[in-house]
């Protein structure tokens, strides 16, 4: 008997709780769906700039004139005729705008939200095209932004800066050496690319990028090129910039897969520096190779094509 009795107590005290339960889930979702009062007014606008600590192409002021322009400004609208979505569509049409989210609470309040695209690059080709890529590989115009991020000159149209010089600058900014390292990058007239550094009268060629139609596959093999490349010249700065010295060379090119190349400065010949390569390779180090004869041509474009733009 006794045993029946402390089952039946049991079961009593959990059909009441999932019963409190029950009620508390049916009250929170009416109060989630509580419909909004349709004779209301909208007596707050708050804006708010997600990143803006990071990025400064937009201020809630930009957003309010846009939000007025088109009559989607909130401010003293009844609550009923007010479409978040409408807001929402006409801010993500901004060039610099990379999300937007609206709502309207119960007091009466608007709520917008934004965040901005974020630059990977600024490209100012050599036929006067000025613009931006960020992260996503998209076109932004120019503006007033300021900052350390790489330069990209020379032979660019926006085919190429958009598959090519992003996938290069992206992978520089993502390495916290060279994001501090290079500041530029120019695109001679036979594709070649050259670096060029903060830290180093020099200029470092690393040759032709590597081309291909299939998205996907472009973007493997930019990797591996920028990977190879940059860890090539790592090693160099360690090993042979580091006892040669910052100043003894003014071109450094990594065109040629078994070498490195360099100018020496103040002479008109082209030293060849021990190759360097990444151990991942299989590749060894061997002793310099002499003096060879130098591209005239070459280095004379070279010059002309270089200017340390900010």
């Amino acid at each position: 008997m006794r045993f029946e009795l402390n089952i039946d107590w049991k079961r009593t005290l959990l059909i009441t709780i999932d019963g409190l339960i029950a009620v508390y889930l049916v009250l929170v979702f009416a109060s989630w769906h509580k419909p909004m009062a349709k004779n209301g007014t909208c007596n707050k606008v708050v804006i708010r700039i997600e990143d803006e600590h990071d990025n400064v192409f937009l201020d809630e002021q930009e957003v309010k004139k846009l939000l007025e322009r088109y009559d989607l400004y909130p401010m003293s609208k009844p609550l009923s005729s007010i479409c978040t979505r409408d807001i929402e569509q006409r801010l993500v049409k901004m060039p610099f705008v990379k999300t937007a989210q609206c709502y309207v609470n119960q007091a009466g309040h608007a709520f917008v939200s934004v965040t901005q695209r974020t630059p990977v690059v600024r490209v100012k080709a050599e036929s006067g095209d000025d613009y931006y890529i960020d992260d996503n590989g998209g076109v932004m115009p120019n503006s007033q932004y300021t900052s350390d991020m790489i330069v990209a000159t020379g032979n660019i149209d926006r085919s190429y800066a958009v598959k090519y010089i992003y996938h290069l600058a992206r992978l520089l900014m993502a390495d916290d050496l060279w994001r501090n390292q290079v500041e530029q990058i120019n695109v001679l007239p036979d594709s070649s690319v050259e670096l060029v550094p903060r830290v180093g009268d020099h200029i470092i060629n690393i040759g032709q990028l590597p081309i291909s139609n299939v998205a996907k596959r472009r973007a493997e093999l930019m990797e591996e090129f920028v990977g190879r490349q940059m860890n090539r010249l790592q090693l160099f700065y360690t090993h042979g910039l580091c006892h040669a010295g910052w100043k003894k060379y003014d071109y450094i090119s990594l065109e040629f897969s078994n070498q490195i190349v360099c100018h020496r400065r103040g002479t008109q010949v082209v030293t060849a520096a021990p190759p360097v390569s990444s151990p991942q390779e299989g590749e060894t180090t061997s002793p310099a190779q002499g003096e060879k004869k130098e591209n005239k041509d070459k280095e004379k474009k070279s010059e002309k094509q270089i200017s340390k733009t900010r």
